[in-house]
């Protein structure tokens, strides 16, 4: 009977392991694919601002970012995006569950997290369906000023009406969050 038991009980360790293991490669993998997504697209916002400003940059937001997440979720089989609580591009608004992620980002902020540090992990079950949720922030650095900051620059401003008409991402500072990768895999 003990033997039962404890070969029992070794199972559930056993597996608690590989659940865990499990969960640290998900979000192992999911921080480099959020770090990848941001380095692709800031060499290209970076080249576009070197080739014609902030005009330039706006349009990659506009069609490579978009692109590039396609990319990701087609490459991985997951969905890889972007979002904010102040979005610029409508299908970028956060679902629920991540606009209480960026809620809780803002208040560690607030405490005194270094924005370049926060990420946040779950999974979450949603119609008897399992799914691993990853964000990770994106602080607001300078470059980003000339098209998220207090003043935009009028050429700007006028690119930004005609392709975002319902822009909310204004009034950052550097070192706000300007929002997250976000990251869903299936379980």
């Amino acid at each position: 009977m003990n033997k039962i038991v404890l070969s029992i009980i070794g199972l559930g360790l056993i597996a608690g392991c590989t659940v865990a293991d499990d969960l640290e490669q998900r979000t192992t993998e999911s921080a480099a694919v959020a770090k990848e997504f941001m380095m692709t697209l800031k060499g290209e916002l970076q080249t576009a601002m070197q080739e014609g400003g902030p005009v330039n940059a706006i349009q990659v937001c506009n069609t490579r970012a978009p692109s590039i997440a396609a990319d990701f979720s087609e490459k991985k089989g997951w969905t890889v995006a972007r979002t904010s609580l102040k979005y610029r591009n409508p299908d970028n608004a956060p679902d629920a569950w991540e606009r209480q992620v960026l809620e809780q980002f803002e208040e560690r902020k607030a405490k005194g997290e270094d924005p370049k540090q926060l990420s946040y992990t779950e999974v979450i079950e949603n119609g008897g369906v399992k799914s691993y949720r990853f964000m990770k922030a994106i602080p607001t650095g300078a470059v980003c000023l000339a098209c998220h900051g207090e003043k935009i620059d009028a050429t700007v401003e006028s690119k930004i009406q005609e392709l975002y008409p319902e822009d909310q991402a204004r009034g950052y500072s550097e070192g706000d969050i300007r929002g997250a990768f976000t990251i869903t895999q299936p379980m």
